[in-house]
């Protein structure tokens, strides 16, 4: 089965401080090797080749350590932003790059997915979108969806209500064609994306047993550094 995931990296990484003054947050070091390598040895372990890296904020230095991706055994394309656009303008800024249907990756998770199953699962759906889903009860971070079978009813960082007990696990996909809600070379967040779609009623849930890791913030860094550490 063919997959296409493509990492967001062009994040300006702010809570990460003086760390991510100088360098991307992709390529911030964890036992002395760059974040972004171990997304991609993990990938590629799950047989996935095919990555488009959507880079912004210092991204010259992503293309000029990770290249072509030959040498992780993977074929790499790039997308630059001139200007910072969001997470959902950053994929429509990719567009011309992208597949029918591709799974999406924030540039500071890491995660433990069975791509095939998820992208089956998509694939048998007639919906726009599918966002997996971890139930976290605020463990991890702040839990911001509330799902209704396998349908998302609910997605905001900033107002939560009760039934907002999962969190979005860092991996989505999409059919191309819904990058149609998405406007043309102006910044738009996948938040608005997965809220447009909620109100369709095109966004499908997936849920992850397994916990997820993340460098987006300090103690998220931390905990990776202690799990790269033991593996």
């Amino acid at each position: 089965m063919e997959i296409q995931v493509v990492i967001l990296a062009g994040g300006l990484a702010t809570r990460l401080g003086e760390i991510t003054k100088n360098r991307p947050k992709s390529l911030v070091a964890i036992l002395n090797k760059p974040f972004l390598a171990y997304q991609l040895e993990l990938l590629r372990a799950k047989g996935i080749t095919e990555v488009v890296l959507c880079v912004g904020h210092l991204g010259t230095q992503i293309r000029e350590m990770f290249s072509d991706g030959s040498k992780y055994g993977m074929y790499i394309t790039y997308s630059v932003e001139e200007k910072p656009l969001g997470t959902a303008g950053a994929l429509k800024n990719a567009k011309s790059l992208l597949g029918e249907v591709f799974f999406v990756m924030y540039g500071d998770s890491y995660l433990f997915l069975d791509f095939p199953k998820v992208q089956s699962f998509f694939k048998s759906q007639n919906k726009l979108g599918l966002v997996t889903v971890y139930r976290n009860d605020d463990t991890y971070d702040r839990s911001n969806m509330a799902i209704n079978g396998n349908i998302v009813v609910k997605y905001s960082k900033i107002e939560k209500t009760k039934d907002m007990v999962y969190i979005d696990y860092g991996t989505s996909i999409f059919r191309k064609e819904a990058l149609q809600f998405v406007p043309e070379n102006y910044f738009n967040s996948l938040e608005d994306l997965f809220n447009h779609l909620i109100k369709m009623q095109q966004l499908l849930a997936f849920e992850v047993n397994d916990r997820f890791y993340e460098i987006g913030s300090l103690q998220g860094l931390k905990d990776f550094e202690e799990f790269a550490a033991k593996t």
